[in-house]
Protein backbone atom coordinates (compact mmCIF):
# COMPACT_ATOMS: atom_id res chain seq x y z
CA UNK A 1 0.00 0.00 0.00
CA UNK A 2 1.31 3.46 -0.88
CA UNK A 3 2.55 5.69 1.92
CA UNK A 4 0.28 8.63 2.63
CA UNK A 5 -0.10 11.77 4.66
CA UNK A 6 -2.68 10.95 7.34
CA UNK A 7 -4.59 13.62 9.25
CA UNK A 8 -6.17 12.79 12.62
CA UNK A 9 -9.10 14.95 13.72
CA UNK A 10 -10.66 14.46 17.15
CA UNK A 11 -14.32 15.27 17.80
CA UNK A 12 -15.03 14.75 21.53
CA UNK A 13 -18.80 15.04 21.11
CA UNK A 14 -21.52 13.21 22.99
CA UNK A 15 -24.30 15.67 22.12
CA UNK A 16 -25.99 13.35 19.62
CA UNK A 17 -27.06 10.88 22.30
CA UNK A 18 -27.92 10.76 25.98
CA UNK A 19 -25.20 8.64 27.57
CA UNK A 20 -22.03 10.38 28.70
CA UNK A 21 -18.56 9.03 27.93
CA UNK A 22 -18.02 8.91 24.17
CA UNK A 23 -16.60 12.43 24.36
CA UNK A 24 -13.48 10.74 25.77
CA UNK A 25 -13.19 8.43 22.76
CA UNK A 26 -10.59 10.51 20.87
CA UNK A 27 -8.31 10.59 23.92
CA UNK A 28 -8.64 6.84 24.37
CA UNK A 29 -7.67 6.17 20.75
CA UNK A 30 -4.71 8.51 20.95
CA UNK A 31 -3.64 6.84 24.20
CA UNK A 32 -3.76 3.52 22.30
CA UNK A 33 -0.99 4.91 20.05
CA UNK A 34 -2.85 5.49 16.80
CA UNK A 35 -0.23 7.88 15.47
CA UNK A 36 2.73 5.64 16.29
CA UNK A 37 0.98 2.59 14.82
CA UNK A 38 0.34 4.34 11.50
CA UNK A 39 3.83 5.83 11.41
CA UNK A 40 5.25 2.32 11.82
CA UNK A 41 3.56 1.49 8.51
CA UNK A 42 5.48 4.29 6.79
CA UNK A 43 2.75 6.94 6.75
CA UNK A 44 3.37 10.55 7.73
CA UNK A 45 0.84 11.39 10.43
CA UNK A 46 -0.36 14.81 11.56
CA UNK A 47 -2.64 15.19 14.57
CA UNK A 48 -4.85 18.22 14.00
CA UNK A 49 -6.13 18.25 17.57
CA UNK A 50 -9.78 18.40 18.54
CA UNK A 51 -12.74 20.24 17.11
CA UNK A 52 -14.17 22.48 19.88
CA UNK A 53 -17.29 20.90 21.38
CA UNK A 54 -19.42 22.29 24.23
CA UNK A 55 -20.16 20.04 27.17
CA UNK A 56 -23.83 19.04 27.48
CA UNK A 57 -24.05 21.13 30.65
CA UNK A 58 -22.95 24.35 28.92
CA UNK A 59 -25.44 26.93 27.69
CA UNK A 60 -24.17 26.41 24.12
CA UNK A 61 -25.46 22.83 24.23
CA UNK A 62 -28.89 23.70 25.54
CA UNK A 63 -32.04 23.96 23.47
CA UNK A 64 -34.79 21.86 22.02
CA UNK A 65 -34.62 19.04 19.46
CA UNK A 66 -31.93 17.08 21.32
CA UNK A 67 -29.23 19.79 21.10
CA UNK A 68 -29.74 20.28 17.37
CA UNK A 69 -28.03 23.68 17.23
CA UNK A 70 -24.93 22.48 19.06
CA UNK A 71 -24.60 19.35 16.91
CA UNK A 72 -25.02 21.46 13.76
CA UNK A 73 -22.30 23.89 14.85
CA UNK A 74 -19.86 21.10 15.66
CA UNK A 75 -20.55 19.27 12.38
CA UNK A 76 -20.00 22.53 10.51
CA UNK A 77 -16.56 22.82 12.13
CA UNK A 78 -15.83 19.18 11.19
CA UNK A 79 -16.82 19.95 7.61
CA UNK A 80 -14.51 22.98 7.41
CA UNK A 81 -11.50 21.08 8.78
CA UNK A 82 -12.22 18.02 6.65
CA UNK A 83 -12.42 20.07 3.47
CA UNK A 84 -8.86 21.30 4.01
CA UNK A 85 -7.57 17.76 4.48
CA UNK A 86 -9.41 16.41 1.45
CA UNK A 87 -8.25 19.27 -0.80
CA UNK A 88 -4.66 18.39 0.07
CA UNK A 89 -5.30 14.75 -0.90
CA UNK A 90 -4.51 13.47 2.57
CA UNK A 91 -6.17 10.49 4.24
CA UNK A 92 -8.40 11.75 7.06
CA UNK A 93 -9.34 9.86 10.24
CA UNK A 94 -12.16 11.32 12.33
CA UNK A 95 -12.21 10.19 15.95
CA UNK A 96 -15.60 10.40 17.68
CA UNK A 97 -17.53 11.04 19.69
CA UNK A 98 -20.94 9.78 18.74
CA UNK A 99 -21.91 8.84 15.20
CA UNK A 100 -23.48 12.20 14.40
CA UNK A 101 -19.93 13.41 13.65
CA UNK A 102 -20.18 11.61 10.30
CA UNK A 103 -22.68 14.21 9.06
CA UNK A 104 -19.76 16.63 8.85
CA UNK A 105 -17.05 14.23 7.70
CA UNK A 106 -19.11 12.64 4.94
CA UNK A 107 -20.58 15.93 3.73
CA UNK A 108 -17.00 17.10 3.20
CA UNK A 109 -16.02 13.90 1.40
CA UNK A 110 -19.05 14.19 -0.92
CA UNK A 111 -18.40 17.79 -1.92
CA UNK A 112 -16.01 16.96 -4.78
CA UNK A 113 -18.17 14.33 -6.47
CA UNK A 114 -19.57 10.87 -5.84
CA UNK A 115 -18.17 9.08 -2.80
CA UNK A 116 -19.17 5.64 -1.63
CA UNK A 117 -19.82 5.07 2.07
CA UNK A 118 -19.38 1.75 3.85
CA UNK A 119 -21.29 2.08 7.11
CA UNK A 120 -20.11 -0.55 9.59
CA UNK A 121 -22.54 -0.54 12.49
CA UNK A 122 -24.92 -2.58 14.62
CA UNK A 123 -27.55 0.08 13.91
CA UNK A 124 -29.01 1.49 10.70
CA UNK A 125 -28.91 5.14 11.87
CA UNK A 126 -31.73 5.76 9.42
CA UNK A 127 -34.21 7.40 11.74
CA UNK A 128 -35.76 10.83 11.36
CA UNK A 129 -37.08 12.97 14.23
CA UNK A 130 -40.51 11.55 13.44
CA UNK A 131 -39.50 7.87 13.44
CA UNK A 132 -36.95 7.89 16.28
CA UNK A 133 -38.14 6.60 19.67
CA UNK A 134 -35.40 8.57 21.46
CA UNK A 135 -34.94 11.60 19.22
CA UNK A 136 -31.16 11.20 19.51
CA UNK A 137 -29.33 12.58 16.47
CA UNK A 138 -26.68 9.84 16.48
CA UNK A 139 -29.43 7.51 15.20
CA UNK A 140 -30.15 9.75 12.19
CA UNK A 141 -26.96 10.52 10.19
CA UNK A 142 -27.62 8.12 7.29
CA UNK A 143 -31.11 9.57 6.83
CA UNK A 144 -29.76 13.13 7.07
CA UNK A 145 -27.06 12.46 4.48
CA UNK A 146 -29.86 11.11 2.24
CA UNK A 147 -31.75 14.37 2.61
CA UNK A 148 -34.21 13.47 5.38
CA UNK A 149 -34.14 15.19 8.76
CA UNK A 150 -33.50 18.64 10.23
CA UNK A 151 -32.87 21.01 7.34
CA UNK A 152 -29.87 22.67 8.95
CA UNK A 153 -28.10 19.30 9.02
CA UNK A 154 -29.28 18.23 5.56
CA UNK A 155 -27.84 21.50 4.18
CA UNK A 156 -24.61 21.32 6.20
CA UNK A 157 -21.70 22.75 4.21
CA UNK A 158 -23.83 23.18 1.08
CA UNK A 159 -27.49 22.78 0.23
CA UNK A 160 -29.08 19.48 -0.57
CA UNK A 161 -28.61 15.73 -0.47
CA UNK A 162 -25.08 14.47 0.14
CA UNK A 163 -25.56 10.77 -0.72
CA UNK A 164 -27.89 8.76 -2.90
CA UNK A 165 -28.95 5.35 -1.55
CA UNK A 166 -26.82 3.66 -4.22
CA UNK A 167 -23.75 5.26 -2.65
CA UNK A 168 -24.21 3.52 0.70
CA UNK A 169 -23.54 -0.05 1.83
CA UNK A 170 -24.20 -1.04 5.43
CA UNK A 171 -22.46 -3.98 7.10
CA UNK A 172 -23.12 -5.64 10.46
CA UNK A 173 -26.67 -4.37 11.00
CA UNK A 174 -28.60 -6.23 13.71
CA UNK A 175 -30.59 -3.73 15.78
CA UNK A 176 -33.27 -1.56 14.13
CA UNK A 177 -36.21 0.37 15.50
CA UNK A 178 -39.56 -0.76 14.07
CA UNK A 179 -40.26 2.31 11.91
CA UNK A 180 -36.58 2.50 10.96
CA UNK A 181 -36.68 -1.12 9.76
CA UNK A 182 -39.53 -0.33 7.40
CA UNK A 183 -37.84 2.82 6.12
CA UNK A 184 -34.50 1.10 5.55
CA UNK A 185 -36.08 -1.87 3.76
CA UNK A 186 -37.56 0.51 1.17
CA UNK A 187 -34.65 2.93 0.99
CA UNK A 188 -32.58 1.42 -1.82
CA UNK A 189 -29.56 1.16 0.47
CA UNK A 190 -27.63 -2.13 0.30
CA UNK A 191 -27.74 -3.64 3.78
CA UNK A 192 -25.72 -6.68 4.85
CA UNK A 193 -27.13 -7.80 8.18
CA UNK A 194 -25.43 -10.25 10.51
CA UNK A 195 -27.48 -13.00 8.89
CA UNK A 196 -25.86 -12.17 5.53
CA UNK A 197 -22.45 -12.33 7.18
CA UNK A 198 -23.26 -15.67 8.80
CA UNK A 199 -24.45 -17.16 5.52
CA UNK A 200 -21.97 -15.62 3.07
CA UNK A 201 -18.86 -14.92 5.14
CA UNK A 202 -17.06 -11.61 5.50
CA UNK A 203 -14.82 -11.96 2.43
CA UNK A 204 -17.83 -12.31 0.12
CA UNK A 205 -19.71 -9.47 1.81
CA UNK A 206 -16.71 -7.12 1.64
CA UNK A 207 -16.12 -7.80 -2.04
CA UNK A 208 -19.81 -7.43 -2.84
CA UNK A 209 -19.82 -4.10 -1.01
CA UNK A 210 -16.91 -2.86 -3.09
CA UNK A 211 -18.58 -4.09 -6.27
CA UNK A 212 -21.82 -2.29 -5.44
CA UNK A 213 -19.83 0.91 -5.01
CA UNK A 214 -17.83 0.42 -8.21
CA UNK A 215 -19.38 3.60 -9.65
CA UNK A 216 -17.77 5.70 -6.90
CA UNK A 217 -14.03 6.39 -7.27
CA UNK A 218 -13.58 7.16 -3.56
CA UNK A 219 -14.85 5.44 -0.41
CA UNK A 220 -15.37 6.70 3.13
CA UNK A 221 -15.50 4.02 5.85
CA UNK A 222 -17.65 4.93 8.85
CA UNK A 223 -16.78 2.49 11.62
CA UNK A 224 -18.98 2.37 14.70
CA UNK A 225 -17.22 0.20 17.25
CA UNK A 226 -20.56 -1.28 18.37
CA UNK A 227 -20.51 -3.17 15.06
CA UNK A 228 -18.23 -5.61 16.85
CA UNK A 229 -19.48 -8.13 19.36
CA UNK A 230 -19.40 -6.74 22.91
CA UNK A 231 -16.99 -9.50 23.87
CA UNK A 232 -14.48 -7.87 21.52
CA UNK A 233 -15.47 -4.22 22.03
CA UNK A 234 -17.11 -3.73 25.44
CA UNK A 235 -16.48 0.02 25.59
CA UNK A 236 -19.45 1.26 23.56
CA UNK A 237 -22.62 3.04 24.62
CA UNK A 238 -25.12 0.82 22.81
CA UNK A 239 -23.73 -2.75 22.74
CA UNK A 240 -25.68 -5.40 20.84
CA UNK A 241 -24.83 -9.12 21.15
CA UNK A 242 -23.96 -11.12 18.05
CA UNK A 243 -21.66 -8.68 16.29
CA UNK A 244 -18.52 -8.94 14.20
CA UNK A 245 -15.69 -11.06 15.49
CA UNK A 246 -12.13 -9.76 15.82
CA UNK A 247 -11.02 -11.48 12.64
CA UNK A 248 -14.14 -10.56 10.64
CA UNK A 249 -13.55 -6.89 11.41
CA UNK A 250 -9.86 -7.05 10.49
CA UNK A 251 -10.59 -8.97 7.30
CA UNK A 252 -13.12 -6.34 6.27
CA UNK A 253 -10.60 -3.55 6.78
CA UNK A 254 -7.86 -5.47 4.96
CA UNK A 255 -10.04 -6.11 1.90
CA UNK A 256 -11.23 -2.49 1.82
CA UNK A 257 -7.63 -1.33 2.16
CA UNK A 258 -6.52 -3.59 -0.69
CA UNK A 259 -8.98 -1.81 -2.99
CA UNK A 260 -6.94 1.40 -2.86
CA UNK A 261 -10.15 3.45 -2.96
CA UNK A 262 -10.64 4.37 0.70
CA UNK A 263 -9.67 8.00 1.35
CA UNK A 264 -11.16 8.70 4.79
CA UNK A 265 -12.73 7.02 7.80
CA UNK A 266 -14.62 7.61 11.05
CA UNK A 267 -13.94 5.68 14.27
CA UNK A 268 -16.83 6.43 16.60
CA UNK A 269 -18.82 5.52 19.71
CA UNK A 270 -15.92 4.43 21.93
CA UNK A 271 -16.89 4.95 25.58
CA UNK A 272 -13.85 4.50 27.86
CA UNK A 273 -16.04 4.58 30.98
CA UNK A 274 -17.54 1.25 29.90
CA UNK A 275 -14.35 -0.25 28.50
CA UNK A 276 -11.92 -2.82 29.91
CA UNK A 277 -8.33 -1.54 30.06
CA UNK A 278 -8.83 0.48 26.85
CA UNK A 279 -9.54 -2.71 24.89
CA UNK A 280 -12.03 -1.10 22.49
CA UNK A 281 -9.79 1.84 21.63
CA UNK A 282 -6.85 -0.50 21.01
CA UNK A 283 -9.02 -2.55 18.68
CA UNK A 284 -10.04 0.62 16.85
CA UNK A 285 -6.37 1.46 16.33
CA UNK A 286 -5.71 -2.04 15.01
CA UNK A 287 -8.59 -1.78 12.55
CA UNK A 288 -7.36 1.56 11.26
CA UNK A 289 -3.92 0.00 10.79
CA UNK A 290 -5.44 -2.89 8.83
CA UNK A 291 -7.25 -0.43 6.58
CA UNK A 292 -4.01 1.47 6.01
CA UNK A 293 -1.76 -1.45 5.19
CA UNK A 294 -0.99 -3.62 8.22
CA UNK A 295 -0.85 -7.26 7.08
CA UNK A 296 0.12 -10.55 8.66
CA UNK A 297 2.57 -11.34 5.84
Amino acid sequence: MKKQNVRIIGIPMDLGQSRRGVDMGPSAVRYANLQAELESLGHTVYDEGNVPVPNPEEAAAEGSSKRLNAVTNVCRSIYDIARKCIKDGDFAIFLGGDHSVSIGSIAAAAKDGPVGVIWVDAHGDFNTPESSPSGNIHGMPVAILNGEGPQELVDLGYSGVKLQPTQIVQIGIRDLDSAERERLAHSGIDVFTMRHLDELGMATVARRALDRLRHTPRIHVSLDMDSLDPAEAPGVGTPVPGGLSYREAHLLMEILGDSGRVTSMDIVEINPILDQRNKTAELGVGLAASLLGQRIL
